[in-house]
């Protein structure tokens, strides 16, 4: 009896440590699949199975075969070195191979730890494993500075990713985590409200894929978290929300920088900046026709500084309320915006040197500039663009209004402003002669008159009186 007791809980005792146990494993997707760990610098403690568990080998950078279907269990322990930027222990593979099971059983021994214990703990250890595809499981919730940075760069063949429930970040924690991963195209949720400096940082550079980002629900943010975050994400079609007010220095720096397929901007309520904040925000998106507002009055050194680098599609400026230039504030901003015909400022003064550099470089060649009357009418591509028409703000008249939809004329001189429409306008005498046409570009019109009068301003159904 007491034998056959021994018996049971040895069996017990196997299964519980079965049912524990979470090995990392390697799954062959196709004949001839291979993988190995190469070490750079550093000797690392990782072992293999190929019977499920009964006898281990250390894993060498001799190559593993696995037919289809085959699978391989992986442990291993904390190396003696920890990784650097020059040491460090990368798998290779060739084939197909579909890993799964957690990646924490490579530092202890069973996948059950949800603690990374040291910095770059997971640095580069898939790095351009093309035969990768499908990614293990990352379950830790406490994190390390880069424990997963260029964890996954170069996976081409990933599609989908882990995911990562970690709430906490921690510095550089995903730099380019996916970086390159052309066939991801979905993200992993991202809940985290605690950032850390480039903690999100070209996370998912070029992934060229990717059609949908993640939501980021933080409202403080850290210097560079987001920078480059979707940089190269030429299928990206919709931002996510950013309800951020708090800024730090780079925080959105280039996070969307050349996504093409983007059309629309998120809005960006933050009313404090910090030093370059918008960096490049939005560079190279060829495609984006609507601006978000920029409600701040009060600037900060390179601000908004190529905030819209080459927006080929944008016809119309977001208003720029602030009454006083920073260093760079504005330098560079509309650059390359050849259909850029708008711009309406509230800044008196310039200085070329601190606020508006190569600002409106290459934009359209006819535009209207809205500004105060005390700003002085200079031209050139760090002032009023040539060939635009100058308005000050305190001669726009808005007496005629239509109700019904918004829409609404302004007037200058002889020059007649239709905003709020999307149908193009025609000018008529009060007789009804037709004395002239303009196209609407984002919601806006206008035309040139050559003398007084009273004229009847049709846009679409509506029908509205001016007179000049």
């Amino acid at each position: 009896m007491k034998k056959l007791f021994i018996l049971l809980f040895i069996q017990l005792a196997l299964c519980c440590t079965s049912f524990a146990t979470n090995y990392l494993t390697f799954t062959a997707e196709e004949d001839n699949s291979e993988f190995s760990i190469r070490d750079h610098n550093i000797k690392s403690k990782i072992f293999y199975s190929l019977d499920n568990g009964k006898t281990w080998n250390k894993l060498t950078a001799q190559l593993v075969n696995l037919a289809k279907g085959e699978q391989a269990l992986l442990k291993g322990e904390e190396p003696d070195e920890k990784p650097t930027l020059d040491n460090y222990s990368s798998f290779r593979m060739t084939g197909a191979i579909a890993a799964s099971g957690s990646v924490m059983s490579l530092i202890d021994g069973n996948g059950e730890s949800k603690t990374i214990p040291y910095a770059k703990c997971f640095y580069k250890l898939f790095y351009n494993c093309y035969s990768l595809t499908q990614a293990p499981e990352l379950p830790a919730t406490t994190l390390k500075k880069e424990c997963y940075s260029e964890m996954f760069s170069g996976c081409s063949s990933l599609t989908q990713t882990p995911k990562l429930p970690a709430t906490t970040l921690e510095e550089e924690c995903y730099l380019v985590m996916f970086s390159g991963c052309t066939s991801l195209t979905q993200a992993p949720e991202l809940p985290a409200t605690t950032l850390a400096v480039s903690c999100y940082q070209s996370m998912f550079y070029n992934c060229t894929s990717l059609t949908k980002a993640p939501e980021l629900p933080a409202t403080t943010l850290a210097e560079w978290c987001y920078n480059s975050m979707f940089d190269g994400c030429t299928s990206l079609t919709k931002a996510p929300e950013l309800p951020a007010t708090t800024l730090a220095k780079l925080c959105y720096g280039c996070m969307f920088f050349d996504c093409t397929s983007l059309t629309k901007a998120p809005e960006l309520p933050a009313t404090t900046l910090a030093e370059l904040c918008y960096l490049s925000m939005f560079s190279g998106c060829s495609n984006l026709t609507q601006a978000p507002e920029l409600p701040a009055t009060t600037l900060a050194k390179s601000c908004y500084n190529y905030m819209f680098l080459d927006c080929t599609s944008l016809t119309k400026a977001p208003e720029l309320p602030a009454p006083k230039l920073e260093k760079d504030c504005y330098s560079y901003m509309f650059y390359g915006c050849k259909n850029l015909s708008r711009i309406k400022v509230a800044f008196i003064d310039w200085d070329w040197e601190t606020g508006t550099s190569l600002w409106v470089t290459d934009v359209a060649k006819n535009g209207t500039f809205i500004c105060p009357k005390d700003l002085p009418e200079i031209y050139g591509e760090t002032h009023i663009p040539d060939g635009w028409t100058v308005i000050r703000e305190e001669d726009l008249s808005t007496e005629a209004v239509a109700a019904t939809e918004g829409t609404t004329v302004h007037t200058s001189g002889l020059t007649i402003f239709v905003c709020n429409t999307d149908a193009d306008i025609e000018v008529y005498e009060v007789g009804g002669k037709l004395i002239g046409k303009a196209r609407t570009m984002s919601g806006e019109a206008q035309i040139t008159v050559s003398q007084s009068g009273i004229y009847l301003v049709k846009a679409g159904a509506q029908t509205l009186k001016v007179a000049l």
